[in-house]
């Protein structure tokens, strides 16, 4: 039985494009490729590292995020969270779905900095 907490930064209900400004995450807990239940959380304030800090204390697996900066995908990895960027934004559960799928469409990071 495989489970995963996959993290989105949302704004406005769906995928965030700049991930350190957005105003809540959805933690999906999914088990054997099926989610199994979604919570809204409003992250701390936004400084470097705090955040990577705080999803994996929650359990966070996995991050999908539109725009990201390298550091904070270096400081994610340090924490063992796989991080899926260059996402468009859509509904964070089409976005899980594709995921669990394998049908995500991953391109380039909307942050470079």
């Amino acid at each position: 039985m495989e489970t995963k907490k996959i993290a989105i930064p949302i704004e406005n209900n769906l995928l965030c494009a700049h991930f350190g400004h957005a105003q809540h995450f959805i933690i999906f807990e999914t088990e054997d490729d099926q989610i199994i239940s979604e919570n809204t959380l409003k992250p701390p304030p936004h400084e470097p590292g705090v955040l990577p800090q705080w999803l994996s204390n929650l359990g966070v697996t996995n991050l999908i995020a539109g725009g990201i900066g390298q550091r904070a995908i270096s400081i994610f990895n340090s924490f063992g969270i796989e991080v899926i960027f260059g996402v468009p934004s859509k509904s964070p559960k089409e976005l899980v779905t594709e995921y669990l799928d394998n049908k995500i469409q991953a391109g380039d990071n909307l942050c470079d900095h």
